[in-house]
């Protein structure tokens, strides 16, 4: 008997051949790096009715600890990717920034319910109902 959802993953997990690129990476050891995405046949010869991708990966350092930034490179060419690589490396630290700014804002604006404050004990954990007497909320 097969599972439904076994099956999804799995066909989830088929690598499209119609969208392969080759990798080649290059670094400068120091700042990050820059990655090309060739397009490639099935056969893996060269698939010219797509275009060429550059990506850009860089780490800034942070109170508590690396960030790793992933961003794309509007270039048509190595050179042209090296040159747009700073100017994209801030517009990702920015909007990550941002990100992560509104997550810690959803985060604070959370309500907390007593069963979640208590530990997850029945009826809210000491003081609430179910709990020791005294303190806590009650309702009527």
């Amino acid at each position: 008997m097969s599972d439904p959802q076994i099956e999804e993953t799995l066909e989830q997990l088929k690598v499209d051949a119609d969208g392969l690129y080759e990798e080649h990476n290059f670094t400068d050891r120091r700042v990050g790096s820059i990655q090309r995405l060739t397009p490639v046949t099935r056969e893996g010869r060269p698939d010219d009715s797509r275009p060429v991708l550059y990506l850009g990966n860089t780490q800034v350092m942070t109170p508590v600890g690396a960030l790793p930034l992933n961003f794309e490179l509007e270039a048509d060419s190595l050179e042209q990717a090296v040159e747009a690589f700073p100017a994209a490396a801030q517009a990702a630290l920015e909007q990550t920034m941002e990100q992560l700014k509104e997550m810690q804002r959803e985060q604070a604006s959370k309500i907390m319910t007593p069963d979640q404050m208590g530990g997850g004990m029945p009826g809210g954990g000491p003081g609430g109902a179910g709990g020791a007497p005294g303190g806590g909320i009650q309702l009527r």
